[in-house]
């Protein structure tokens, strides 16, 4: 048995090259450290946040509008300041991160779940059912994601009713962001699958009476990983992002369950009067977030790439 072999699984983990470049960078390394960061506090948001902005009565409306504790007129109770309803702004913002980052993560699993099965068959079937499926993609990428998922969020909003979709706004948003990104993925897919069906270990598979889907998801799908992966950290962005979009625009989270669009929508309103905390600091808390995962996704893009020397 040879020594590699014998290794474990977490020491083959270790020594693997992503591992490798990962440790070489220290934007990677920060970027990593921050973006779970912002998980461990959006995972324990009910322990540590100060109040709970969820529960109505743990708020008061006296407290509307105050600033950060630092400033002239702020209360020690609320760090960063409160909002218009009364609600403090740090508790809002890791309640709020923890709904914008599921979202985010959720929403890209059904695009991925949508894109491979839909761009696999595209890809390996060929013919009518490619044109047919790739026709659609195309159709819907002639249009602004935003655009798209503003008008599913209507048409559910409209069907399903507001009460409704409040109360199930994370599920809402989850689908129609997954639906409305989801050809990019079905596209990549595509393309990893005409590259990878023609080659020599498919027509193996072939030979000894494997079946289409067995050949699609065993040896072709693992093969064409490496874009999924540098595409699906940038869709974890974007899908955040567009999630603060729709709820700006009053689409997305209902006032009564904040998350970082709600609270910079919120906050909009009250920029010019004076409380710019409400906007400011949800909003940075955004682009922060945003940055690290774009970020990451840089790293991983160079790293997949054969054509950039890492030394």
């Amino acid at each position: 048995m040879s020594q590699s072999q014998t290794l474990s699984r977490w020491a083959r983990i270790r020594q693997s090259d992503l591992v490798y470049y990962f440790l070489k960078d220290k934007v990677a390394m920060v970027c990593m450290a921050v973006f779970l960061g912002y998980v461990a506090l959006a995972l324990l948001s009910p322990w540590i946040a100060p109040h709970n902005p969820y529960d109505q009565a743990s708020y008061d409306i006296m407290d509307a509008e105050l600033p950060p504790s630092w400033l002239d007129g702020g209360d020690e109770r609320f760090l960063l300041g409160t909002d218009n309803q009364g609600r403090d702004i740090l508790s809002t913002m890791l309640y709020g991160s923890r709904v914008s980052l599921t979202i985010g993560l959720f929403a890209v699993g059904l695009q991925l779940v949508l894109g491979i099965v839909i761009g696999l068959f595209a890809g390996y079937a060929g013919g009518r059912i490619d044109n047919l499926l790739m026709r659609f993609a195309d159709v819907q990428l002639s249009f602004s994601t935003m655009m798209v998922a503003i008008i599913v969020s209507a048409i559910f909003q409209a069907a399903l009713g507001g009460e409704f979709y409040s109360q199930y706004a994370i599920l809402m948003l989850v689908v129609i962001i997954g639906i409305s990104e989801g050809p990019q993925y079905a596209r990549t897919i595509r393309a990893s699958v005409l590259a990878e069906k023609k080659k020599e270990y498919v027509e193996a598979a072939r030979v000894m009476g494997s079946r289409s889907p067995r050949i699609m998801f065993r040896p072709i799908l693992p093969n064409g990983l490496s874009p999924i992966l540098v595409i699906s950290t940038v869709q974890v962005a974007n899908a955040i992002m567009s999630e603060a979009a729709l709820s700006f625009l009053g689409l997305g989270m209902p006032v009564d369950k904040p998350s970082l669009g709600s609270l910079i929508s919120i906050g909009f309103n009250y920029m010019f009067s004076g409380s710019w905390w409400i906007t400011t600091f949800p909003g940075l808390c955004l682009v922060l977030l945003v940055l690290v995962i774009n970020l990451l996704g840089d790293w991983l893009r160079d790293v997949f790439n054969p054509r950039i020397y890492k030394g």
